[in-house]
């Protein structure tokens, strides 16, 4: 290990702060990188196009390892993402495939969420946003999911990609 070399680590965001801590990192000039993916969303008025984070609640962040903890003070960071009881480190080249697929790539979709039977979801778009409901079946790329609501259970299929895991269950 040589004297004040930089790693990449991955620090865990405050949800949808992706962004917000990546710019607030690059203005302390500390070397980032928040993957982003071009997307297309639908309005019932008009079409944009946005810059949405490809790895939901990370950003990678390269610094002296004896500086790393100081990270932990920046306005929506949590806390390192761990491996085997320590800040992970990630590999110079990991972060250049990642840059490399994405330059190649659009529309990335990453999918690191393990939906399954008795998960407890909550939609994130369509008549039934932010309505939470718990996983009765997936097949592919849909899942059924029950949500119960003044009493009455509701069950409809929702494509996996309009929900996610509730935090507690990550």
């Amino acid at each position: 290990m040589q004297l004040n070399e930089s790693y990449w680590f991955a620090v865990y965001t405050k949800p949808r702060w992706e962004k917000k801590v990546a710019k607030l990192l690059s203005e302390k000039e500390i070397e980032n990188y928040c993957p982003v993916n071009k997307i297309i969303k639908q309005w019932s008025d008009r079409k944009k196009t946005i810059l949405e984070p490809v790895f939901k609640s990370y950003v990678f962040v390269k610094v002296q390892d004896e500086k790393k903890w100081e990270l932990k003070k920046i306005n929506g960071i949590l806390n390192f993402v761990y491996w085997l009881g320590k800040p992970a480190r990630i590999r110079d080249e990991e972060i250049n495939t990642i840059k490399k697929f994405l330059n190649e790539f659009s529309n990335i979709e990453v999918d690191y969420t393990d939906i399954k039977v008795n998960s407890k979801v909550r939609i994130k778009q369509g008549v039934l946003m932010n309505y939470h409901g718990i996983i009765l079946e997936v097949v592919g790329n849909r899942a059924k999911v029950k949500i119960e609501s003044m009493g009455i259970q509701l069950s409809a299929q929702f494509d996996k990609n309009n929900i996610e895991l509730l935090a507690h269950q990550r």
